[in-house]
This record gives C-alpha cells, structure tokens and sequence, in this order.
C-alpha cells in the first residue's frame, strides 16, 4: 500500500472577528441567512431579519461577547486553535509510539489539521484549500458537534457538497459521537473533579471530588465546593421541535449521551436531567426549558446543581455567558444556593484523544476502499 497523505478539517460553528457591533451584525447575518438555521420562507424571514433582528440586536449580543471576551480572541476562537495544535501535535508524536495505528497500520505519511468555521473566518473552503495545497489524499471532516442536527452539521455538508460539486473533491466525514465512549469517559472525568453529590440512602455512590486536577473553569466567588451537590443539569442547545418532528435526530442523540453519561457517573434518575437553552422566538422549542427549570429547581428542593453543556465542544457565548452568568443569576435569584458550571471540554488531553480515535477510524475505513 503506497503512503497517503491525509488531511484533517476540524469545523465549528464560528464566531464575529471582534466584540463590536459591526462585525456581531456581519456574523449574526451570514448566520442567520442559512435555511437550515431558520428554514421560513424567504419572504417572511428576510424582512424580518434585516428590519428587526439585524437592526436591534446586535449591539445586545456586542455587549454579552465584551464580558466574555479572551485578551486574545473569542473563546470559540481560542479553544478551537488549541485544539487544532493540540491534536496536530498528537498525531504528529505518533510517528515515535512503538504501537502506533495511524501511521504503522495505515501507511500515512503525514497528517495536517486545519481549522474551518461554517460561518465566517477562517471558512470551510479556505481551511479545504490550505490542506489540498499541502498535498493531501483524503481529508477527514470532524464537525465539533457530538450531536448531528439539521442546524449544525447539516450545513457543513452542505458547504463540503458544493466543493465536491466545482472541484470533485469527496470527504469523509464524521456525523457524530455522541455515544463515543471516550467522548463519554471525558464528560464524566469533568464531573467527577467539580464536586460530590448528595447519596440517597439506598445509593451507596457518590462522585468523588477530585482536588488534583486543575480548575480552569471563570472563577466565582462562591465556589468554594462546601456543599454536595442536588442535581447534575445536562444543559443542550434547543432547536425548534418541528424539526425533529420532521426527522432531525438531534433530541434522540442528546437524550443518548445524557443517559450514558448517568451511566458512567453511576446517578439515578432523581439525580440528573435535560434542559435545553437559547430558545428565541414564540414557537415551541425543545422542552424542558433551561431558564424555566432554574426558577422551579429550589421550589423542588434542589439548592446545589452542577451544570454541564455536552453539546459544546468549545467553550463560548452560549456557555459562559448564557449558562455561567445569565442562567446562574436566575437560578440564586430564585432560592438556589450553590451553582457550578462545568467547563466545556475544550483541549483536555481527553478530549484529544478522542478526536485522533476518530481520525484514525477514518483512516482505517478510507484504508479499507482502497486498492493495495
């Protein structure tokens, strides 16, 4: 078998360039314009869109990013570059491991990580040019959504579609993970090292604090861990519940990583549950919703919750802004007591790993279309 050299396309949503009102509108609009984010007919959104939506709030959503904006970037943007190098520098070290699969069993003879973003900079096509420019053979798409959805991964395909139309450029390309063990093992690591949980009495496990591993999560002033926590609230990005009426299987896939998560932390049903947040507009989104939860939870008796965001491989606006401040208020200001956002998983060793796990069982299936 000759050497082949593969390329590999990690793809994330995208983020505005800067925390200004400019560039919020330019990115809300490219994001907004896609179908398969909003799927009403044109001659309903767009008037809306350009009359309301692009002339009012961006200079809100401006405001969210300055308080979560990193000296050097968005969090999207940065955590995405991190992951980038990380993951290129793993697959790189597997030319010296004595077992190494990627190189040894599929006779590669380099491996390339680019960045793409469905929306803005740096673009799909862009990051595709860059790894066909190195000479790659193959390239391997990983969208960083571990759920596949019509509004997220759709539209990467979408993108890679027309490519393969103009250039006969074909990709493989990772749906999902969202029952990836090692995808599973990761979330239930970030758990384990933010705190214990209340233990019934028929319960004899409990999640045990782990105080070696570093917290890298925005620090609060009330995060001290003095109390067991109540509930672990699996928090998920809504869609409109049409679209999975009308087959999209994202609330199936979250429902699937939420319980096999429980499983791997060993929680029983009173212990756990789904919310699904950033909800806009009257029609009816996926339920139970995140910020109405937060106002019923103390009323239920639950005072101390860890909340955590298995759809977000990066941390960003939704999570640090939207879960860690916006949804933290409402829940203390509505009898909680004690709140912790889990950070997303971002360039933890773990989470590495599990993206070369998947690279290589690509390569092995690209491997196996080929003739010797």
């Amino acid at each position: 078998m000759s050497e082949r050299k593969y390329g590999v396309l990690l793809v994330n949503l995208g983020t505005p360039a800067e925390p200004t009102v400019p560039a919020v509108r330019s990115f809300l609009k490219d994001f907004l314009s896609d179908r398969r984010v909003v799927d009403l007919p044109r001659i309903i959104w767009l008037p809306i869109l350009y009359g309301v939506i692009l002339t009012f709030r961006p200079k809100k959503v401006t405001k969210n990013y300055q308080k979560i904006w990193f000296e050097d970037g968005s969090p999207l943007m940065v955590y995405s570059r991190e992951q980038q190098a990380a993951l290129q520098m793993i697959l790189d070290q597997t030319d010296n491991a004595a077992n190494d699969e990627i190189n040894k069993e599929n006779n590669t003879c380099g491996i390339k990580v680019e960045l793409g973003m469905t929306y803005g900079q740096p673009s799909i096509k862009q990051a595709v040019n860059n790894l066909e420019t190195w000479g790659a053979d193959e390239i391997i798409v990983l969208p960083l959504y571990p759920q596949y959805s019509f509004t997220t991964t759709a539209p990467v395909t979408d993108q890679l579609e027309l490519i393969t139309a103009e250039s006969g450029r074909e990709f493989s390309v990772v749906s999902d993970y969202h029952d990836e063990v090692n995808y599973i093992q990761a979330l239930a690591e970030t758990v384990k090292a933010a705190g214990t949980f209340n233990v019934d009495e028929d319960n004899n496990q409990s999640i045990q604090q782990n105080n070696s591993q570093k917290e890298t999560g925005q620090e609060q002033a009330d995060h001290e861990h003095t109390k067991p926590f109540d509930k672990l609230i699996l928090s998920f990005h809504g869609i409109p519940k049409r679209y999975v009426v009308n087959g999209d299987p994202y609330q199936a896939q979250c429902e699937k990583t939420a319980e096999r998560l429980a499983e791997e932390l060993g929680l029983k049903p009173t212990q756990w549950e789904i919310a699904y947040q950033s909800r806009v507009g009257r029609e009816e989104w996926l339920t139970p919703y995140l910020d109405q939860r937060m106002t019923q939870l103390a009323d239920e008796g639950v005072h101390n919750i860890l909340v955590i965001c298995p759809g977000f491989s990066v941390d960003c606006l939704e999570t640090l802004e939207e879960i860690a401040m916006e949804n933290r208020d409402i829940f203390l200001e509505n009898g909680g007591q004690q709140f912790q956002y889990i950070d997303a998983l971002n360039a933890q060793p773990a989470h590495i790993q599990m993206m070369k796990s998947l690279v290589n069982q690509q390569i092995q299936k690209l491997n196996t279309k080929k003739p010797a």
